[in-house]
């Protein structure tokens, strides 16, 4: 029997687009001999359809009309069957799934929203938990905890956009303390969006307030001198870590753009995701670097107890011959599959592991305690209980 898998993408996020990219392309290499697949799509007004039309990235040209192929649906649990029902007066169950697997990007998907949704209902899902989640999601979280570790990272500072409008010497005395140039994020967006880097003090309001456009959050960061950007994937769960090969990107901006990572100078690169990145695969550092770039990434997977397939990011100064964590990525665009291609794991191959790491989480999970025999509500005396917690707290 097949296993129908619900691949979950899109969402409100800036990223939904990118989301779409990476979900059919890991629907395309799905071994249909061992799995039923369902596509999920979030619009970005964060209505949910089913239907075989969106598995063919050209309907979404024009998605009024792609609409009009699909039906709106709510998952949920219904009697421990994973059921996505129609909605409106005449409800019918449309279909059903047995595992969920996000592919999504950005804000209310990425972030831990979404998990914790499927962990609320109780379907296993592929990928990291929601604790890891809201942290590969936001740069700030993450960074203060590789600090913590004692991670290498480059040094930054951070604000809210309340403390930028109401007082904005105080952030510039933060600013002070780095050294031009300097990056300017949304703290947490990814996919290279809302961001800058400013040469110059004259160019920073700007640089915020593009930002802030995107995220009440904002982090600002020093720039590595001689930058080589370079990244490993991992693969796995806290108790093993596998890594792949290593990549070097080619950026044609000052940084990693969004225009880098997925329309670079290919032709039809909307079917490419991040395929359109010009990379260099394995990197041009010498092996010293890998075995370093490889520890770090293990350990920055296994410090956020991450799971499935994440991709680590650093920052290299080549003269120094030092290494930078910048940030994890819980869902890489396209997965990283390229990454594993590259060490010889098929895409097919990479999304039977993560499936399997899912299961195997799901059952471990579910041996675990969560609630006690004892009833702490059995002695609980109706109103007269109630008016005795009125009179304590008068």
């Amino acid at each position: 029997m097949k296993i129908k898998v619900g691949v979950i993408f899109g969402g409100e996020s800036v990223e939904n687009e990118v989301s779409i990219i990476s979900a059919i392309q890991a629907m395309k290499a799905m071994n249909e001999e061992k799995y039923e697949i369902v596509p999920i799509y979030i619009s970005k007004e964060r209505e949910w359809y089913t239907g075989d039309a969106l598995k063919d990235i050209d309907n979404y040209k024009d998605l009024e009309n792609l609409k009009k192929h699909v039906i709106n649906v709510v998952l949920y649990a219904k009697n421990n069957i994973y059921v996505l029902q129609s909605k409106g007066l005449f409800k019918r169950i449309i279909n059903t799934i047995d595992i969920a697997f996000p592919i999504v990007h950005g804000t209310n998907v990425e972030d831990g929203t979404l998990q914790g949704y499927l962990g609320l209902i109780g379907i296993p899902y592929v990928g990291s938990n929601i604790y890891a989640s809201v942290v590969g999601q936001d740069k700030v979280f993450m960074k203060q905890i590789f600090e913590s570790c004692n991670l290498p990272i480059t040094k930054y500072v951070w604000f809210f956009d309340s403390e930028y409008q109401n007082s904005f010497e105080s952030v510039a005395k933060k600013i002070d303390e780095l050294e031009l140039p300097f990056i300017v994020k949304p703290a947490t967006l990814g996919s290279s969006i809302g961001i800058s880097r400013v040469n110059k003090k004259e160019n920073l309001n700007s640089a915020i307030e593009e930002a802030l456009q995107y995220d009440n959050k904002v982090i600002v960061e020093e720039v590595v001198p001689n930058l080589i950007e370079v990244n490993c994937s991992v693969l796995g769960n806290y108790e093993y870590q596998e890594t792949s090969e290593i990549e070097e990107i080619m950026s044609t901006d000052e940084f990693l753009s969004y225009r880098d990572k997925y329309i670079g100078n290919a032709k039809k690169s909307h079917t490419k995701g991040m395929l359109a990145t010009n990379r260099v695969i394995p990197a041009r550092i010498d092996i010293k670097m890998s075995e370093e770039v490889r520890s770090l990434a293990k350990q920055v997977f296994l410090i956020l107890n991450t799971s499935g397939v994440c991709r680590i990011d650093f920052l290299v100064d080549s003269k120094k011959k030092k290494v930078y964590v910048n940030e994890i990525n819980t869902i890489p665009g396209s997965l990283s599959f390229y990454l594993w291609d590259a060490v010889g794991k098929k895409y097919s191959d990479l999304i039977d592991n993560l499936i399997a790491l899912a299961i195997k989480r799901y059952k471990k999970h579910s041996k675990l305690t969560f609630s006690f025999e004892n009833n702490l509500l059995s002695n609980y005396s109706g109103v007269k209980g109630m008016k005795g917690f009125k009179n304590k707290i008068r």
